[in-house]
């Protein structure tokens, strides 16, 4: 018997236009970066992912949007959390090179958690 796969939570803000490749990838996966987005950043934080979306992507784009989804632990633990600001402001900083690597440790579907307009 083997024991489930350890994973952590990780949500992501986002605009529509990411929402929907990701939709166009059947929620399973994160889009090719630009080549101005060298770093993808996902947060280890639900408020802080929330205050981007409303703050950020809704003033920017017309919408934001909260998603969560879960990453094997193990894969993740070669990147260090960044404290990008006050204490609760940590990301992951994965380099747009890796960023199929982290496609592939994605455990189940990338889900829509909040939506701002």
């Amino acid at each position: 018997m083997t024991s489930p796969q350890a994973t952590t939570t990780l949500w992501r803000p986002t605009g529509p236009k990411e929402l929907d490749l990701v939709r166009d990838l059947n929620w399973r996966a994160w889009p090719p970066r630009l080549p101005e987005q060298p770093i993808f950043y996902p947060v280890l934080n639900e408020d802080y992912a929330i205050k981007i979306a409303r703050d950020w992507n809704v003033k920017h784009d017309g919408a934001g949007f909260v998603t969560r989804f879960e990453v094997d632990s193990e894969f993740l633990s070669r990147y260090p959390v960044q404290q990008a600001g006050g204490r609760t402001i940590l990301e992951l900083w994965i380099p747009a090179e890796e960023l199929d690597d982290l496609n592939d440790h994605i455990v189940g579907e990338i889900q829509v958690v909040h939506e701002f307009r």
